[in-house]
């Protein structure tokens, strides 16, 4: 238990900074929809389509550059100098940027081929128009936090992204509701005013991060074919395996929500308590896939499998806590996101489904942060490819559709797909272990 100590130690500092980065992209999500909300039921409808259609596009932009952190991470323990490549990892995300942006625009314009409600369509084209920009400087300022985390140089890239949070919320109440105070008078925006918040926050955020990296412009971009080859071996089947990730979310969200609003309101809130125990789980896989990495490009398999070990079971203490929280505590924390007696009735219902959900999601997060560390991307990419289109939409869609049960069965098929992509990327790990080149 003393080897481990450390090791435990260094993963909760190294997780601690990323952890408050990752929470703050759900607080910035939570002050949108309220902020949408309060101003009308029409916003909150529109920003709830336009923001899934943006944010399929720039997860999928941001998962390749993900790929820089494990990529690098690897140099550093193969003593192979990394640092001259961070002017080309930042015109590496420009460049990734660019096809997302353009399917972006297409989607705008063929917006009318959606059969959207009419009174939704105006203002989520009108939020699209705006926020297909953001895919920019989210997508850099990832590629430069991902570069910095190689370093283990998480604290500035995390605290800048929450006070991007309050920001974030500061912007959306002046932009969506106007000010009229003493000299200063800007009119109201509506949802022009959100979709333009989420611009400035994401510009911002992008600026702050790049004047604080001016130093490490000092190489120039210098060119690597092997780190270009790297790059994307490593980051499109994690861009892959995100996008499927997303899509299947979508596509349940959306499929739930043909049935009813009560349905949809559900499931919304169930997915907002999922999120918060995955970023927990996300921010220690992120920390372990750097470590990980560190030590396998150093072809240290001690220490790889220390790490590994170590955080499996930091994930493991956190999926027990989330179980119990949930079992005590599930109908206070559902009244938070509301006091009608039927939403909380139908999450206490499924509570059984979204409990074996989060240990499997869990699990499967401390799997793939491993094999990252290792630059195994593409048995997490089939795998999540595997859960979610060949599991949970065909048996959740069937058990709705055919057999009436509508949450149940969605909730049963999101739980078996991440049990399937927790036991697929578990064998993995043992595989890659076993299989390494060095002692």
């Amino acid at each position: 238990m003393e080897k481990y100590k450390q090791i435990f130690i260094d993963l909760i500092k190294l997780t601690l900074p990323i952890l408050a980065g990752n929470l703050s992209q759900i607080l910035i999500f939570l002050a949108d929809t309220i902020v949408a909300g309060r101003y009308s039921t029409v916003a909150l409808g529109a920003i709830s389509v336009a923001s899934a259609i943006t944010m399929t596009a720039t997860i999928a932009a941001i998962g390749i550059v993900v790929a820089i952190s494990p990529v690098v991470s690897n140099y550093r323990g193969a003593k192979i100098p990394a640092k001259k490549y961070f002017g080309f990892s930042v015109l590496f995300s420009f460049l990734v940027s660019i096809p997302f942006f353009l399917l972006l625009k297409l989607a705008t314009i063929k917006l009318h081929t959606f059969n959207l409600d009419q009174e939704l369509f105006p203002y989520v084209k009108q939020y699209l128009e705006v926020c297909a920009w953001t895919v920019f400087p989210a997508t850099i300022f990832v590629a430069i936090k991902e570069f910095l985390q190689a370093y283990e140089k998480v604290i500035f890239a995390n605290v800048l992204m929450f006070l991007s949070v309050i920001v974030n919320l500061i912007l959306n109440i002046i932009l969506t509701f106007g000010l009229d105070w003493n000299f200063i008078h800007i009119q109201e925006m509506g949802v022009l005013g959100l979709s333009v918040a989420t611009l400035a926050t994401r510009l911002t955020s992008m600026f702050g991060i790049l004047l604080y990296c001016i130093p490490l412009f000092k190489n120039g971009i210098k060119i690597s074919k092997k780190y270009i080859k790297d790059l994307m071996k490593t980051g499109v089947p994690i861009s892959f395996a995100l996008f499927f990730e997303f899509l299947g979310f979508n596509l349940t969200a959306v499929l739930i929500g043909k049935f009813s609003a009560l349905f949809a309101a559900v499931h919304n809130i169930i997915l907002c308590i999922a999120n918060v125990t995955f970023m927990i789980c996300l921010s220690v896989s992120n920390a372990s896939a750097v470590k990980i990495g560190f030590f396998n490009g150093k072809k240290d398999k001690t220490n790889v499998v220390k790490y590994a070990k170590t955080s499996i079971f930091i994930i493991l203490i956190i999926a027990f806590c989330a179980f119990l929280t949930l079992s005590l505590f599930s109908e206070q924390i559902i009244l938070i996101f509301s006091k009608d007696p039927q939403v909380v009735a139908l999450c206490q219902k499924i509570m059984v489904l979204v409990l074996a959900f989060l240990f499997f999601d869990c699990m499967q997060c401390a799997n793939v942060g491993i094999l990252k560390g290792l630059k195994d991307t593409k048995a997490p990419m089939f795998a999540t490819l595997f859960g979610y289109l060949i599991i949970a939409i065909p048996l959740g869609s069937f058990l709705a559709f055919k057999k009436g049960i509508v949450l149940e069965g969605f909730w049963l098929g999101l739980a078996l797909a991440l049990f399937s992509v927790a036991i697929i990327t578990g064998l993995r790990v043992v595989y890659d272990i076993k299989k390494l080149p060095y002692q």
